[in-house]
């Protein structure tokens, strides 16, 4: 049979020449012509081959019209990167820009796409700070933190800003794109923390292909904190009180502690392992997408649906979260010169948590169940021997119940909808020019119940026995007093229009391309919340159904409104010579309407392709790509509070009017700040790439200098509270944010093992160069010039060994053998505030890495990514082991100061408020503060593809099954608590012990395409 079609570049559209074109185990082939057409007689049912240096080599079954499309490798000098508004070959991209492919992205199973980017972008920080499904999401930062304030990065998706990455099908992406520089100037005043660019997978030519895949994974803790046994907490409670109460008995017995040791009595001394008893030992996970894509010259699609699933990790558990997801890209050629894409995307998530926590918050229910782990006795049970749940820790808590429905639930239920429609005119009398315009609405609903109830716990006075002789249990209510729901409904709405007029055209050796554009994007929201208590049963927690006493509700609504100009004008000459310069003046709703509303944000970038120059390739052809670039841009960040420029009210008590008529009253609870404005950030980059040995080897550098002015902060430390002012924030903090970033990779391969390794490293430092700071603050305490959020800590120096020791340095009062030493900083002999010293570090890491390999022979194939940070800290605190608040990390006691063990130098067993160098659990001190550098086996995948005469029997193209990992090994000095977890808990006063803890993933799939 006779074969023809056209090979063309499927980022632009443009034919390739120049192109294999092969029989598959034959020498039968052809190479495409200079308008990338081909014409091939080959037998029937034959399989092509298409290769071409730079792109991706693909096979096809044979028909007698073949048109194909090939994708650029990754990091080849052909390869497209999508930037602001538009895409540019790598090799003329004059900015700091990273990108990732989609197919990298899926390659982890992490089940939210932010955990999914550690380590794959250079200068891009993702630190998971939990696990918790539903509520898994990364701290992202673009060349770590440049402001006080947010520091989020702008997401776009497929051209659309404020979109959310998280949730995408990971199936769907086909890039990520980060902008570090002033490329991400063409954004405004919403680009200074960068942008991250994602765009999803569009239909090609072709014969419709359906691909099918399914993952079953099984997620367990990365660490759990040790906790002391019971016969070790009777043991250390012994210990207190012999130090705070000398001459009174002792709380256990020596028959006491050798009882929970050898759990000869389980009804009157228990040995509970709470986490054991609350944790399961895995927990499952299951993801599915089936995507349907092809089209012809006319009309090309994409289709994709999908599901997720993950549970919690606890025992009878009803937390979990699931999504089902759908998207739709669709284009269609409707002339010569008319184009018309329309996307939809939908989607569903199910967040279910527990009733245990407090109105208003799904995460509150999690923080509950390990806080109370955490400060449960190891001396009393979770379950008695008949199987009843046991005591209450505290405030009705018991973990082993907190995680059931027995408390009620939690019910989150987020319906997304994502709509663009785009159209594209070429105008066909002038060559290079098109106007494309876009209109995406997208809408978000989530409704909100959460319903709780009380619950019973057992207790035991351990002397009543039952006419049974057994121990006579008393039930009693836990938790509220009576069943309540709190409800909420809220409604977020976007709609994002836009214009866009491009010129692209080449004279010569001229290359030109204009943007000119503008942009209207219009928000809503609408929120709704009530409240109702007392219901007579538990059965139908309806809000009707609740008491009129006691009941409350409210809401509130909004708008946001941005209008924005902006454009791009690129030049290069022969390839050579290259400069772009980007620009957006930006009106924002936030600002005051009277001259403070919009802003001007330019960009401009230079580079010059050394490499293309005569005598760079009679000489140093082996290096066949070397760029110099460089860039300054200033762009604004107004992730502000909006409306500072007016005068805030707000309903402030009541007055009655006449005995009986109730008037609320307002009151001002804000001064303005008429002149508030964006923060500026003033961006400069130098770089280089290279690429040796005709591609093998890539590297790519950064350094980069980032000035924030204008960032708002309070005047309070320099004005006294005396002085009776409520001052407003003003533009007035600075912050300075430099570092460098570096990848290096190498591809190559021998016969049919091909592999490659790339490695990417980041570091970012910043300081504070000037806000508001408390007059006369000695230079060891001050945050100006020092990294920002760093903590002030009294310096550890050891333990006092005995009374002389204590007597012999300045010590706190009521020091005692065994406790911290604080190190006289200022030398005045007297331990006191001024003896705390700023930290160097920040629980931020100031040093990213990543190490990618990819390994193939034949059918088989290897992915693994290791990743790493480096110059990040974090307290690491407990509850302690005082009466009746908790118990005791092993790692803090198991080599404690004793009497018997004076040289020890880790102090002594404390009790809740005892001890001055860890009150109520918090740390003030550097013993407890200790360093979060990991090095992780983030990701690992191991795959086996069908061969292809095996998959012809089967009725498929191709069949994949993999075996994958996430978060398999850490390596880090850090214990009990994962490196990545937070100092804080969000809403609690809490460090350490209340946050969900990462997940590790084991994970099998397989990948069917038809």
């Amino acid at each position: 049979m006779n074969v023809t079609g056209v090979v063309t570049e499927q980022a632009t559209g443009k034919p390739l020449p120049g192109v294999t074109v092969k029989v598959k185990g034959t020498t039968n082939g052809i190479v495409t012509d200079v308008n990338g057409g081909y014409k091939l007689t080959v037998p029937q049912d034959a399989v092509l081959q298409y290769s071409f240096i730079g792109f991706e080599p693909i096979e096809r079954t044979a028909a007698a019209r073949a048109d194909v499309q090939l994708v650029a490798k990754q990091g080849s000098l052909n390869e497209v990167v999508v930037v602001g508004y538009g895409t540019r070959k790598k090799a003329t991209l004059t900015g700091s820009i990273a990108s990732v492919k989609g197919s990298e992205v899926a390659k982890s199973p992490a089940g939210n796409v932010s955990n999914s980017l550690a380590g794959r972008l250079p200068g891009l920080v993702a630190v998971t700070r939990t696990g918790e499904p539903g509520n898994d999401g990364s701290t992202l930062r673009i060349r770590g933190a440049n402001t006080l304030g947010d520091n989020s990065p702008l997401v776009v998706i497929d051209g659309i800003a404020n979109r959310n990455l998280e949730r995408l099908d990971p199936s769907t992406i086909e890039s990520v794109t980060v902008l570090k520089d002033a490329s991400a100037a063409i954004y405004g005043a919403q680009a200074a923390n960068g942008v991250i660019l994602v765009t999803t997978k569009r239909g090609t030519s072709g014969k419709p292909t359906i691909q099918l895949n399914l993952n079953q994974g099984w997620n367990t803790p990365t660490v759990l904190p040790k906790m002391a046994d019971a016969p070790l907490y009777a043991q250390l409670q012994n210990e207190i009180s012999e130090a705070y109460h000398p001459g009174s008995p002792l709380p256990y017995s020596a028959e006491d502690i050798e009882k929970y040791a050898n759990g000869s009595d389980p009804w009157g001394h228990p040995n509970t392992d709470w986490f054991k008893e609350t944790i399961k030992s895995n927990s499952p996970q299951r993801y599915g997408n089936l995507t349907l894509s092809g089209g012809s010259d006319a009309v090309k699609y994409f289709t994709s649906l999908g599901s997720n699933f993950t549970d919690g990790m606890f025992r009878n558990s009803n937390i979990n979260y699931s999504q089902t997801n759908f998207q739709s890209n669709l284009d269609a050629r409707v002339s010569k010169d008319i184009r018309l894409s329309f996307d939809i995307t939908g989607r569903q998530e199910n967040r279910n948590y527990s009733g245990g926590g407090n109105n208003g918050g799904s995460t509150d229910a999690a923080q509950n169940i390990f806080w109370a782990l955490n400060r449960a006795f190891p001396t009393t049970p979770a379950y008695w021997p008949n199987g009843l749940p046991g005591p209450a820790i505290e405030y009705g808590a018991n973990p082993v119940v907190l995680v059931t429905d027995k408390t009620g639930y939690t019910h989150q239920r987020d319906y997304v909808f994502q709509s663009n429609m785009r159209l594209v005119i070429n105008i066909p009398w002038v060559q290079g020019l098109s106007l494309t315009g876009n209109a995406a609405v997208d809408k978000t609903f989530v409704q909100y119940k959460q319903f709780r109830k009380p619950w019973n716990l057992y207790t035991w006075d351990k002397v009543t026995y039952d006419a049974n002789n057994q121990p006579l249990l008393l039930a009693s209510k836990s938790g509220n007093t009576d069943p309540r729901v709190y409800q909420s409904s809220n409604v977020v709405g976007l709609t994002t229009l836009n214009a866009l007029l491009n010129y692209d055209r080449a004279f010569g050796k001229h290359d030109l391309k204009v943007l000119a554009a503008t942009e209207r994007i219009s928000g809503d929201n609408m929120y709704f919340w009530a409240f109702r208590r007392n219901y007579t049963s538990d059965i139908l927690p309806e809000l009707d159904l609740g008491s009129n006493a006691l009941k409350d509700n409210g809401g509130n609504s909004g708008v946001t409104r941005r209008l924005d100009y902006f454009g791009r004008v690129s030049y290069a000459y022969d390839s050579k010579y290259l400069a772009e310069f980007v620009w957006r003046y930006d009106g924002s709703y936030i600002f005051d309407p009277n001259g403070q509303q919009f802003g001007f944000f330019p960009g401009v970038s230079l580079g010059y392709r050394i490499s293309n120059e005569k005598f760079w390739k009679e000489n140093l052809s082996f290096i066949n790509e070397f760029k110099l670039r460089g860039s300054w841009g200033r762009t604004g960040n107004d992730r502000i509070g909006p409306y500072q420029y007016m005068t805030t009210y707000g309903y402030n008590g009541a007055y009655v009017f006449n005995q009986s008529t109730v008037q609320q009253t307002l009151t001002a609870l804000r001064i303005p700040n008429a002149g508030v404005t964006w923060e500026v950030a003033n961006q400069s980059n130098i770089g280089l790439d290279a690429q040796l040995l005709d591609g093998k080897i890539t590297i790519s550098g950064d350094y980069f200098y980032n000035l924030r002015s204008n960032i708002l902060a309070y005047r309070n430390a320099s004005v006294p509270g005396s002085a009776g002012l409520s001052l407003p924030q003003e533009n007035i903090g600075k912050v300075v944010n430099k570092g460098f970033e570096l990848q290096i990779g190498y591809q190559n391969r021998a016969g049919d093992f091909v592999y490659s390794v790339s490695a990417n490293g980041a570091y970012s430092k910043n300081h504070i160069q000037y806000w508001d700071e408390t007059p006369g603050v000695p230079d060891y305490q001050r945050s100006t010039g020092s990294q920002m959020n760093a903590n002030l800590y009294y310096q550890s120096m050891g333990v006092f060994k005995d009374q002389a020791a204590v007597d012999a340095y300045p010590h706190w009062p009521g020091a005692r053998p065994g406790d911290i030493i604080f190190k006289d900083v200022n030398n005045d002999g007297v331990i006191n505030g001024l003896d705390q010293v700023r930290s160097k570090k920040t629980s931020i890491p100031t040093f990213t890495g990543g190490l990618n390999i990819n390994l193939q022979y034949k059918n088989f194939d290897a992915s693994i990514l290791f990743q790493g940070a480096a110059g990040a800290e974090r307290a690491y605190t407990a509850f302690s082991g005082g009466p009746g608040v908790g118990n005791f990390m092993y790692n803090l006691i198991k080599d404690r100061w004793t009497p018997q063990n004076p040289s020890s130098t880790n102090p002594r067993a404390w009790e809740r408020g005892g001890a001055y160098w860890m009150t109520d659990g918090m740390p003030n001190n550097t013993y407890f503060v200790r360093s979060s550098d990991y090095l992780r086996l983030k990701n690992f995948e191991l795959g086996y593809t069908l061969s292809s005469s095996i998959s012809k029997r089967m009725g498929i193209q191709t069949m994949r099954v993999f075996a994958s990992g996430l978060n398999m090994l850490t390596f880090t000095k850090m214990k009990d608590f994962d490196p990545e977890s937070p100092d804080t808990a969000p809403g609690s006063i809490w460090v350490n012990s209340q946050v969900y803890p990462l997940n590790k993933t084991i994970n099998v799939g397989l990948s069917v395409t038809f």
